[in-house]
């Protein structure tokens, strides 16, 4: 296992803060909200950095980068990901994307798919569902345990300022009708082979969610995990995602 190389580098007007792991065959790593390139850790990297280089980017307002503008959309994030990978000079990828990097995929995928040969979405959804809406309503800005801003104020870098502006971003995604707003005819024209991870115990974007994307995408493998929430691919589930990942981004599961 070889040391995470750390960087920063400005990207549309943010400074991004990206680790890269491994070597092999780049896969680009993408963070669920209040997440950052750390999250990985947790998910089995070890393995998957033994096949793969992969980079992790903190999305923008996210861990050590920055966001100036105070604004935060799935959309910008893959406009993000996709300057970084020309900084890199990476014409064609493979992808996980976790929630938000998911969502963030799908969009890389509809303005780019010539630059993603696979991808592994986990929970992620087409639109915010009603339950997704008011939960984010409901736990933006509540009081957190000691606990909990501890792990926070550890993720990211930027202070309490920081943490603000992703409670505000999260009311902005309970309202949202524009950036996630993909139908199952905007699914159909992304062309890229794609697992679709989906625990059936999402209490965010339920099973039926993940489905209908499997019917939509016209390359695609669903995986439900038996028991998973929202994200199972974490800690004790890390050692069944990160065998499976790896077999998909080698072409050893096979969409349709």
């Amino acid at each position: 296992m070889s040391e995470p190389q750390g960087h920063t580098t400005a990207i549309n007007g943010c400074e991004l803060y990206y680790e890269v792991h491994g070597d092999g065959d780049p896969v680009l790593c993408l963070h669920g909200f209040t997440g950052s390139s750390g999250d990985w850790f947790y998910s089995g990297r070890e393995t998957l950095e033994r096949s793969f280089m992969l980079i992790a980017p903190d999305a923008r307002g996210h861990g050590r980068s920055t966001n100036p503008t105070g604004t935060l959309t799935h959309l910008q994030c893959a406009h993000d990901a996709l300057a970084l990978l020309d900084r890199l000079e990476l014409d064609r990828v493979k992808a996980i994307g976790m929630s938000m990097g998911g969502n963030t995929l799908l969009h890389l995928a509809t303005l780019a798919p010539d630059r993603i040969s696979r991808m592994v979405v986990v929970s992620a959804t087409m639109y915010f569902p009603d339950q997704a809406r008011r939960a984010m309503r409901e736990t933006a800005g509540v009081q957190r345990s000691e606990q909990e801003l501890r792990v926070l104020r550890e993720r990211h870098k930027h202070g309490e300022a920081q943490l603000r502006a992703l409670d505000r971003a999260q009311l902005a995604f309970a309202d949202d009708t524009i950036d996630m707003a993909f139908t199952p005819e905007t699914l159909a024209r992304i062309p890229v082979e794609t697992l679709l991870v989906s625990g059936d115990r999402d209490p965010l974007y339920r099973v039926d969610m993940a489905v209908t994307m499997y019917h939509a995408l016209p390359h695609a493998a669903l995986w439900v995990v038996p028991g998973g929430g929202h994200g199972p691919i974490y800690l004790e589930a890390s050692t069944a995602f990160s065998q499976t990942a790896e077999r998909f981004l080698k072409g050893g599961i096979q969409a349709l």
